[in-house]
């Protein structure tokens, strides 16, 4: 197999995406064949899609009326018409590595045991080092304080073990990315204000996303102002732990986190249940929690593969007036996609086995081989009696602005609701064809099928046709479950199309793509708080591109100024219809229509300016429950770091000072210097330094406490309230000399009015003031706490693992182990 040095496969793939580096470093890092060794075997996507075609061609030739490797290449060519998503464009005919070409999987049960916590821990390690994505849920666990056998007497609750969980996301690597991880959590459970909390701190549960599953009782407790009972067991008709709270309470610390944090979303389990066609065969089928990205769930060690179609394809002649949708060649493409999902549940079965007989060779003993093998095992059982897929798109937001619809408007949800019933209809026709050539799956029953509200939707527009109405009776359907809508992140970057049923996010920003730590030759521009390395690009929509190629005749908007570009966005379909400009409401209600012809979900984030209030996401929430969504994630721009970032340029805004709250978070400190023992005292707002205090504290009075509150006081200057033990009052009054009183009000406000906080230490370790000077280092050393210099190294090595040492979170920490100056 003939090899390629990088700069080769760089510069052949950046030609085949026509300079779009993006899109090159994308597929050089994440789905080109290459071995252990990093060697490069194909020279762009071309070759991939060559790799694929030969294998969808093998399995085809096991069955009646096979498809042609050609056939296969050409759909496949250019991210055209069909894209196999992430695992399965990586792995499928990669014989270098020995992985999974599942997308996601699910593991669990309702054992509440220490043992029954670490095997689930090992099994998300299996699973993530053979490339998937992981989901199981935490509400079998019981809540922190109850009684336990153990020599702790009590639990330390489900937040404890999510940190876990979290923790061996991030040490497990994936080739080209990290491994991800869904959590999740009844909204019954006792411990759930705190899961719900549990990532405001953002130094927490970083490894996972976490979200909450709520039932129509409790929605239908919070709209009517009721109580819930909170219980365990769970599902107990005798629970141990039970009391009962106002659904609001509940309802409102979720905004606020989600508001805060952008987590955690929701999932409205009864809608789950309810649609699914796969549990209807029994509670081993029974869906337990979604993959990361929240568009399957699943039950306890099933899996499934994705594929998407690039819908804007479809649109002859777009942005003109001549513009259509060619609906023969669509509806003939899906029954293939289909039919191409389930050669790829055959590769996969493949794949599984390969697993086990690798572990079955590895020279460990037995007894620890015995429970990855009975991993795979379980997850080989499913693959095998549900032949599950997961067809889905992509392109939605450039197939409607190709058309001329607006994003966000009823015209557009009605007629996007039109494309996904066919979708459904044309993909379930095609399971039931191929149920004809190849024989069902193995547990097809039509009388559990007559249980599904999904199924006998669809089949009943399906049955117009009688002829189908025939076959599905004699021969049943070929696959449990069909369809989803996954985000379709990297794929939908090297289709050069917007991502799943989304809008565009902007047609011009800036994007971050994580870096593995063992990719070379990459670009590092920005590391993150949890000290992942960033490559950052900006970029233009490419069908934004096609727009202005096709109107206007451009062919290079880089040589036009901002103002320029602004008036081409003002004349396209796209204008006001890009994620922060949309409709929200209407997104949510589009995707309520949408997915009642999904049978799995899907993964929506709706994207909010960060001006936007509570009280808006609480409603948008309600929205989705209503319109029959299964689940949705909120993200209000600044919750947390994103990977898309706004493209304006940062600029110096003077503020006038921030009218005081009442009561404001405090930060207490306690630094030393020349012997001299200091209080010091931190005003927090929106987690940032408000305003600063400090004196001298030799009797060590206040040494013992760490937490507080400041409240203004109309006589004079500030008390401190130190929580629930007593009132430490006139701070004011207590500074040695009254120029530090001066001093700290001069540096409150500077902190107030939005002053740097950076050049705000670096003044007061510079100032020359011998009176002040001991002073100024006290408050200096304090504020260099709050400096945002995350990520940065600092020169040394770690002295547990000998990798670099960075600043973090106000400390000094190890990047890839847990060592941290703090303690």
């Amino acid at each position: 197999m003939k090899q390629y040095i990088y700069d080769e496969v760089f510069q052949s793939t950046l030609k085949y995406f026509k300079g779009d580096d993006l899109a090159a470093k994308v597929f050089i890092n994440k789905y080109c064949l290459k071995d252990k060794f990093k060697n490069l075997y194909e020279l762009n996507p071309d070759d991939m899609h060559w790799r694929i075609a030969r294998e969808i061609a093998r399995i085809e030739y096991k069955y009646i009326n096979p498809l042609s490797e050609r056939e296969v290449y050409d759909l496949l060519k250019d991210f055209k018409y069909i894209i196999p998503q992430g695992s399965p464009m990586s792995g499928i005919g990669n014989n270098f590595q020995i992985t999974s070409i599942s997308n996601c999987f699910v593991i669990g049960n309702n054992e509440d045991s220490y043992g029954s916590i670490m095997k689930i821990d090992e099994e998300q390690v299996y699973l993530m080092k053979r490339r998937g994505g992981v989901g199981h849920d935490l509400s079998h666990l019981r809540p922190d304080g109850s009684e336990t056998t153990g020599a702790a007497n009590t639990s330390t609750g489900v937040v404890t073990f999510a940190e876990r969980y979290s923790n061996t996301t991030r040490e497990v690597g994936q080739d080209g990315r990290r491994g991800a991880l869904m959590l999740s959590l009844d909204v019954r459970h006792p411990d759930i204000m705190k899961f719900i909390q549990s990532k405001l701190d953002k130094k927490k549960i970083t490894g996972a996303n976490i979200s909450i599953k709520i039932f129509d009782e409790f929605m239908e407790a919070l709209e009517n102002n009721q109580e819930i009972d909170l219980r365990f067991p769970i599902d107990s008709k005798n629970s141990l732990i039970s009391k009962k709270i106002e659904a609001k309470e509940i309802w409102d610390k979720l905004i606020y986190s989600n508001w805060k944090s952008a987590e955690p979303g929701i999932l409205f389990w009864d809608n789950i249940i309810n649609e699914s066609p796969a549990n209807k065969y029994g509670e081993e089928w029974m869906e337990v929690s979604t993959n990361p990205c929240g568009e399957l769930p699943l039950c306890p060690y099933d899996s499934c593969r994705l594929l998407a179609i690039n819908i804007y394809s479809y649109v002859e002649n777009p942005f003109t007036d001549l513009s259509y949708f060619n609906y023969d060649k669509f509806m003939n493409h899906v029954k293939i996609a289909q039919r191409i999902m389930d050669d790829i549940v055959d590769l996969e079965i493949e794949k599984i086995d390969n697993i086990i007989s690798k572990i079955k060779s590895d020279p460990e003993s037995e007894e620890t081989k015995k429970r990855e093998l009975d991993l795979w095992n379980k997850i080989r059982n499913k693959c095998v009696s549900g032949r599950r897929t997961g067809l889905g798109i992509t392109a939605e937001g450039d197939m409607l602005a190709a058309l001329g619809f607006k994003y966000g408007t009823e015209q557009a949800t009605q007629f996007s609701e039109s494309i996904h019933r066919i979708l459904a209809i044309e993909s379930y026709k095609s399971s039931i064809e191929l149920a004809q050539q190849r024989g069902a799956f193995p547990i097809w029953n039509n009388e559990k099928d007559d249980l599904s509200p999904f199924v006998q939707r669809v089949l009943g527009e399906i049955f117009k046709e009688r002829n189908y109405q025939d076959l599905y009776n004699e021969y049943g359907r070929r696959n449990i479950s069909n369809l989803t809508i996954a985000p379709t992140g990297t794929t939908s970057l090297m289709a050069q199309t917007s991502s799943g049923i989304e809008p565009v996010f902007q047609l011009y920003y800036k994007r971050r793509v994580k870096v593995n730590p063992t990719d070379d030759n990459v670009r590092v521009d920005y590391i993150d708080d949890n000290g992942d390395r960033w490559m950052e690009f900006k970029v233009f929509h490419p069908k934004f591109i096609d727009f202005c190629r096709i109107k206007f005749g451009i062919d290079n908007l880089h040589e036009y100024s901002d103002e320029k570009i602004k008036e081409f966005i003002e004349l396209s379909p796209y204008n006001n219809s890009c994620a922060n400009d949309i409709d929200w409401e209407e997104k949510v209600r589009m995707q309520g229509e949408i997915q009642r012809w999904v049978d799995h979900s899907i993964s929506v984030t709706i994207n909010l300016p960060k001006e936007t209030t509570e009280q808006t996401i609480d409603i948008l929430y309600r929205k989705a429950w209503k319109s029959g969504c299964k689940g949705l994630t909120i993200y209000r721009e600044g919750s947390r770091s994103g990977v898309l970032i706004n493209n304006e340029e940062q600029k110096f805004e003077y503020r006038d000072k921030i009218k005081r709250p009442k009561i404001l978070k405090c930060d207490i400190h306690h630094p030393i210097i020349k012997g001299d023992k200091y209080l010091v005292l931190v005003g927090l707002f929106d987690d940032k330094p408000f305003e600063i205090f400090g004196m001298k504290n030799n009797t060590g009075l206040l040494n013992k406490y760490s937490k507080g509150e400041l409240i203004k006081v109309k006589s004079g200057r500030y008390d401190l309230k130190i929580e629930g033990d007593g009132i430490m009052e006139n701070i004011g009054e207590q500074f040695e000399r009254p120029l530090h009183e001066y001093a700290t009000r001069l540096m409150s406000w500077g902190l107030s009015t939005g002053s740097s906080v950076k050049r705000l230490v670096e003044q007061l370790e510079k100032a020359p003031s011998e009176s002040l000077v001991d002073f100024n280092k006290v408050m200096a050393r304090v504020l260099k706490k709050y400096v945002q210099r995350n990520g940065e190294k600092t020169g040394d090595k770690c002295p547990e693992c000998g990798d670099d040492l960075i600043f973090r979170e106000g400390c000094i920490g190890c990047k890839s182990c847990t060592y941290s100056k703090c303690g």
